[in-house]
């Protein structure tokens, strides 16, 4: 493999692998900055699968922006290699910071979800679900602020056509039961994984472990979710509800939202907490069936523990289970099909209207057309800047509010990426009084200035204005960058023999250089009668800068002749 990707980023060392990519240390030539390097194995390149799920991730990581999940700074294709330009992080992952230590104080537990949980807030605001949070995919700073990294499979259930194996690419260990049986990931689902991690954190292992990955999926969707405080009974209550709930086998009965979660965060250690009642799971509301896709091949699981031979016996009644279940859906699914054909069902498609969706976010939204049997277009979601739409709200629907369609038609949204700015024009301004609006105004451009010869304008004027141009709408939010052109200072010596010139004629000669000149007589209250019958009149004395100094002629600046 080249180690030049892309003629800009030099790969100085390999620093870890994942199930598509391998992941690189190196320098961006540039901008002069380490980075990492994710690029999708050469075995992967000609999989339409596994490109899309590639440019899923660069998609989904690279509309957020937030101090705990990793910035995405680039996304390219250099020959046949794809590749995610991404911040590297000094430390190791949360899952090595486990297996070094084990259980980990309550207090560093709750600082470390606090900041999982800011950062599913913001991935759920923008409509972008994680689907595989566990601690391989946390990283740790060495100043323990927490990043979450690889969005691979984050957008994988808006392209089921093409990812029906999805159900088991996250790890088993930590996956929600819906997701287990087969059905869409939510915000739940990772919330879920949340709960998981956080038992995992304050008792050194995971709640659900076994030899297959079918053993440990039902688990999740069957076993009550153990306590932690049976494992370390220094964990209060308090945090063992918020485990307990973040982990209810119904998602209903889940927090509603990671600021749900928060909240009984950053209230689990308050004094009128202390004798908490034990949460009580609701029993479920409905039976569902229990589909397990792909699962027995999957090799998700950490290393087998060994166990006696009535384990074995019950993970084969499992699996005999499971293929029954199967078997079951099957013959279903045919009945259904040979009614459709015949014309039983299948014409009796009934109408709705389109729910208002307007200004409620990408999951809000789904929920609302689910319930009317109605189906959100996570394919075609459109995003555009607005002048007053809050980012993540939806600001368009179609078919329109109110529209009357079929049952199951899918409904297409466009959702605000945020409040543009628009950019001032600066043409014909002096580039410093330029410079410093912008710096005020527009705190996240970083301006360019490029001199240019002209002399028929003022020096320190924009001729031009690049990148970001007058009246361009943008989104102040991110880091841009505008270029100005303008007219560039005279730079001169200031001549020796100004001192001893009359001071009219040195005026003169300094403007004539293009200098701003300023006269100022000296003052001799504090000279004594000698020094001042020494001086001549009208003749320079001394100048400010002094004589034989470079001098550039900008905005404010100024030569000083003084005299008697």
């Amino acid at each position: 493999m080249s180690r030049v990707i892309a003629n800009r980023y030099v790969l100085l060392k390999h620093i870890g692998s994942g199930g598509m990519a391998d992941v690189y240390y190196a320098n961006d030539t540039v901008l002069n900055r380490e980075v990492a390097i994710k690029i999708l194995r050469g075995e992967l390149t000609s999989d339409p699968v596994s490109i899309l799920r590639f440019k899923q991730e660069a998609c989904a990581s690279s509309s957020l922006i937030h101090p705990n999940i990793v910035e995405i700074y680039d996304v390219g294709q250099d020959q046949d290699k794809s590749f995610i330009v991404m911040e590297y992080v000094k430390g190791k992952t949360l899952k090595q910071l486990i297996n070094d230590r084990g259980a980990l104080l309550k207090e560093e537990a709750v600082h470390i979800i606090k900041q999982l949980t800011n950062a599913l807030i913001e991935a759920h605001r923008n409509g972008v679900i994680h689907r595989d949070i566990k601690p391989q995919n946390v990283l740790v700073k060495d100043d323990g602020t927490i990043k979450v990294v690889d969005f691979g499979i984050a957008l994988a259930n808006d392209a089921l056509q093409l990812t029906q194996t999805d159900s088991v690419m996250g790890s088993v260990h930590y996956l929600a039961p819906e997701l287990a049986r087969g059905e869409n990931a939510t915000a739940q689902s990772d919330l879920y994984a949340l709960g998981i991690v956080f038992y995992e954190l304050l008792t050194g292992k995971v709640p659900f472990s076994g030899e297959q990955a079918v053993s440990v999926a039902i688990s999740h969707m069957q076993n009550e979710m153990p306590s932690v405080r049976d494992i370390n009974p220094t964990v209060p209550q308090s945090i063992d509800n918020i485990i307990q709930k973040a982990c209810a086998k119904n998602r209903l009965h889940r927090y509603a939202n990671g600021y749900e979660l928060l909240q009984d965060l950053n209230s689990c250690f308050d004094s009128k907490r202390a004798n908490e009642a034990k949460y009580k799971h609701q029993a479920p509301e409905e039976n569902y069936t229990k589909v397990i896709s792909k699962l027995a091949d999957s090799k998700s699981v950490e290393p087998p523990i060994k166990k006696a031979s009535v384990h074995k016996k019950k993970e084969k009644s499992y699996a005999g289970y499971v293929m029954i279940s199967l078997a079951s859906v099957v013959v279903v699914l045919i009945c259904v099909f040979l009614l459709y054909v015949s014309g039983v069902i299948g014409k009796q498609n009934k109408t709705v209207k389109v729910p208002n969706i307007l200004n409620l976010t990408v999951e809000q939204a789904s929920e609302v057309l689910l319930e009317s049997g109605l189906d959100l277009d996570r394919q075609n979601i459109k995003r555009i800047l607005t002048n007053d739409v809050e980012k993540g709200l939806i600001i368009e629907v179609t078919p329109d509010v109110d529209t009357s369609v079929n049952k199951g038609s899918r409904i297409t949204i466009v959702v605000s990426s945020g409040i543009y700015s628009v950019m001032n024009d600066y043409t014909h301004q002096n580039i410093d009084e330029a410079i410093k609006d912008v710096t005020t105004r527009y705190p996240n451009v970083r301006v360019i200035s490029v001199p240019m010869e002209n002399n028929e304008v003022k020096a320190g004027t924009i001729i031009a204005q690049e990148l970001l141009l007058p009246n361009e709408k943008f989104d102040g939010n991110k880091i841009s960058e505008m270029r100005f052109v303008y007219a560039s200072y005279k730079t001169f010596v200031i001549p020796f023999n100004i001192v001893g010139m009359d001071v009219i004629q040195a005026k003169e000669l300094l403007e004539s250089m293009g200098a701003e000149v300023v006269l100022s007589q000296l003052d001799t209250s504090e000279m004594t009668q000698d020094q001042i019958d020494n001086l001549k009149v009208n003749v320079v004395i001394e100048t400010l800068p002094v004589s034989g100094v470079a001098y550039t002629q900008s905005e404010g600046n100024t030569i000083t002749l003084y005299y008697y």
